[in-house]
């Protein structure tokens, strides 16, 4: 009898249950072609009385931050330091309405809760690029705040038009550097036919939670970009007016100190409106698990949208500068009307 000597390719293959397993896996569709997103639970009758609200809310975020873009950009007087940041701020609010907005409007006005694999990846991108962008922004204002009351001399001297553009474009670069991985880390994961989101819109923290293979790297990641910009930004704000307090208390008059802490006020209403409802849903999702889950679907719109809607309007009133701005926007396109009729 012939004896043949088989080589380890010639040997057929395990047909162990983890290999069948991962070949079950290869043949089926480990990408989802789309996400099932998630609007208020329990609440799909009442949609018709949201409507409205959210969609006045996206409606003043959108022309709030546009006007305040508009009136920076015509008036040359507000060509300073401050306003510049101000209007990086407003386009950073701009850019995260925006990418919420198709979403959650989908959902309660058309009732459309489907969205493709590639246009989560590309929501979840622009989301947190700008909310990164947005509290970079905030931590330069505080420094501008601070070089304002410390240094007034020599203000317009260290915030330079160049500087403060170099600023804006290291602040988008980051943003974008920091997020660019995480939509190519999640492509490469198998999602074994999970695919409902827990929210109106794509964010990282929930995709991370539907792959059914290693998602350490994501994690990792994720909790480092939220480390060192949110922490760490929070962090130097907090240490900015610690500095500007200790400025102000230096200050001899007592007009002087008001007037000095006044310009700070805007600032200050920015922060609290940016981090008090993002702390709010970190503190839902951590100590109130049994909660209903429309409280925290609710209050994570809240934190996306309240900021945009309510920094416009803050700076309008507080900030005469702006509010001047405003009226000579609006007066001189009445005078145009007037003319061509």
């Amino acid at each position: 009898m012939l004896m043949l000597k088989l080589h380890p390719w010639h040997l057929p293959k395990s047909t162990s249950p983890d290999s069948r397993y991962r070949e079950m896996f290869n043949r089926s569709q480990l990408t989802p072609e789309y996400f099932l997103l998630t609007g208020l639970p329990g609440l799909e009758a009442h949609y018709p009385w949201f409507i409205f609200p959210f969609c006045s809310t996206y409606l003043v975020a959108l022309v709030g931050n546009s006007l305040i873009l508009v009136v920076i950009k015509k008036s040359t007087s507000l060509h300073q330091p401050m306003y510049l940041f101000l209007a990086m701020l407003a386009f950073a609010e701009l850019g995260v309405s925006v990418s919420t907005l198709p979403t959650v409007l989908g959902i309660f006005l058309l009732g459309a809760s489907e969205i493709s694999f590639a246009a989560c990846l590309l929501q979840m991108f622009s989301i947190h690029s700008f909310s990164i962008m947005e509290s970079g922004v905030l931590l330069a204002m505080s420094v501008d705040r601070f070089v304002a009351i410390y240094n007034p001399l020599r203000y317009t001297a260290i915030l330079t038009v160049p500087r403060i553009v170099g600023t804006g474009a290291a602040l988008g670069l980051k943003s974008v550097i920091l997020m660019f991985p995480l939509p190519f880390l999640l492509k490469r994961l198998p999602f074994c036919g999970h695919k409902v989101l827990s929210h109106s819109y794509c964010l990282h923290s929930d995709l991370i939670q539907l792959p059914c293979g290693d998602t350490r790297p994501n994690s990792i990641l994720g909790l480092c970009i939220v480390t060192s910009t949110f922490g760490l930004d929070s962090l130097l704000i907090v240490i900015s007016y610690v500095l500007i307090l200790y400025t102000v208390l230096g200050i001899t008059s007592g007009e002087g100190r008001r007037k000095a802490l006044n310009t700070c006020v805007s600032h200050i209403c920015a922060v609290l409106v940016y981090y008090v409802p993002m702390i709010s849903v970190a503190l839902v999702h951590r100590f109130m698990k049994h909660a209903a889950p429309a409280v925290g679907l609710l209050l994570a719109n809240v934190y996306l949208l309240v900021p945009p809607v309510l920094n416009p309007i803050i700076y309008s009133v507080k900030t005469k500068q702006i509010r001047q701005g405003l009226i000579h926007l609006f007066a001189s396109k009445e005078i145009i009307r007037g003319q061509c009729q």
